[in-house]
């Protein structure tokens, strides 16, 4: 069953929203990178190889929780060196602060919903 004319502006116009709403949270996660924080990484791949040798020497003296910590340090030094870095943000204080909030796509869908309603019933 072919749409008619307003389904079809409707759709596209829902097409478009949705393609600008997905660019503008490309953007938005492109800019979330920053620098490596060479310090962290640093940390990370110390306490990965204090974590292995922790690891070995459990396994040596036969002490299972000697290994367990091992791994579990050189896992914690994993996520500390390829986690992303964090920025002490104060919030409502960043580049959006003051500027109006973005409806979300839902929103404006049951926005147009509604007037699509309104007008049918008159």
């Amino acid at each position: 069953m072919p749409l008619s004319e307003q389904e079809q502006r409707l759709l596209d116009e829902m097409e478009r929203s949705l393609y600008h709403n997905d660019a503008d949270d490309v953007t938005t996660v492109g800019a979330r990178r920053g620098r490596p924080n060479y310090t962290a990484v640093a940390l990370g791949v110390l306490a990965g190889a204090i974590g292995l040798v922790l690891l070995v020497v459990g396994v040596i003296i036969r002490q299972p929780i000697v290994g367990i910590l091992g791994f579990a340090l050189m896992f914690i030094g994993a996520l500390v060196a390829i986690a992303p870095p964090r920025r002490l943000t104060i919030p409502g204080s960043g580049p959006a602060a003051g500027s109006k909030p973005r409806s979300g796509f839902m929103d404006s869908l049951n926005e147009r919903w509604e007037r699509r309603n309104d007008e049918s019933e008159h």
